[in-house]
């Protein structure tokens, strides 16, 4: 077979999959979203972010950051990131509340993918929620003092004055996103068939076995690792499930692999985000790494003793 054929049969190969992927992340997405947009119009979200205040004042960071975390936990980063240019935070305090939304960001389609794989979904919730707050009492404890303040300009704010705009803005929102869901889900799923077909995937694990080891992971992870930290789990998710559906990745390794990246995946478009309104990339990149890598290692270790 010429090249020019398995290339072909790479590209055809990958469509199947992504389609069937891509309806299921929309099941999930569009009424989530809906909801979403609805709760923030009604005003529920400001009264849940107003209850959590104390919380939230005990790790350095003003009340009103509350709303941006909660938004979090609902919607990708871009929501709770307009909300935060708006707050007038300081450097520090943005620096906490980046590392909370980037381990609990989109919580509920992510934990619905992980749980695809092998996971129990509210175990990831918890985990992902709880490791935030976690996360944000660390940082808080050694983050510098005096980080500087932070020129921030409103992104991606709109007025809704209306349930006839917020419908409108939710109706553009999602059809832009399902868009570029389709096209980076299709794009994923052909790049793993022409990698796998030219056997480049091997040499990927290969390269990074050592480095999964150290992790607390299998070398069979070193593939999935890397595209989660590149997209995503929402737009990773129909390699991620392909892998385990098809047995190329034991359920008991992927599980060990989603706690790793129920706290940290995505290290280039969501930090580049953060990094975008005066974030340092350090603070939130490889502490993060630091703390899913000593959260593998905990729960080996507690799941060796009660075995």
């Amino acid at each position: 077979m010429s090249n020019k054929e398995r290339i072909f049969k790479a590209v055809k190969g990958g469509f199947p999959k992504a389609g069937r992927t891509i309806l299921w992340l929309l099941k999930l997405i569009i009424p989530i979203s809906l909801a979403v947009r609805l709760l923030q119009y009604s005003g529920l979200l400001d009264y849940v972010s107003v209850v959590l205040n104390p919380l939230f004042q005990a790790v350095g960071l003003p009340g009103s950051s509350s709303i941006a975390f909660v938004c979090s936990i609902f919607l990708p980063l871009y929501a709770p990131i307009a909300i935060i240019s708006t707050l007038g935070m300081t450097i520090r305090q943005m620096t906490i509340l980046a590392i909370m939304c980037l381990i609990s960001h989109n919580t509920l389609v992510e934990s619905a993918v992980q749980k695809r794989t092998g996971s129990s979904y509210f175990f990831m919730l918890g985990m992902r929620i709880g490791m935030s707050f976690l996360a944000a009492f660390i940082w808080n404890i050694v983050l510098p003092a005096d980080m500087g303040s932070a020129n921030t300009v409103a992104l991606l704010q709109s007025v809704e004055v209306s349930l006839g705009q917020v419908m409108t803005h939710w109706v553009v929102g999602t059809a832009e996103l399902c868009v570029k869901m389709a096209l980076i889900v299709t794009g994923l799923m052909i790049l793993q068939r022409l990698l796998e077909e030219f056997h480049i995937m091997d040499v990927i694990s290969r390269i990074c076995a050592p480095m999964m080891r150290l992790m607390g992971l299998s070398k069979d992870c070193s593939f999935l690792w890397f595209i989660a930290n590149i997209v995503g789990l929402t737009y990773g998710s129909a390699i991620l499930i392909e892998e385990v559906e098809d047995g190329k990745l034991s359920r008991a390794d992927a599980k060990m692999l989603n706690n790793h990246l129920a706290i940290s995946h995505s290290l280039l478009e969501d930090t580049l985000i953060f990094v975008a309104i005066g974030v340092p990339i350090v603070w939130i990149t490889v502490p993060r790494v630091l703390l899913a890598i000593a959260a593998v290692w905990v729960i080996r270790g507690v799941s060796k003793v009660f075995k």
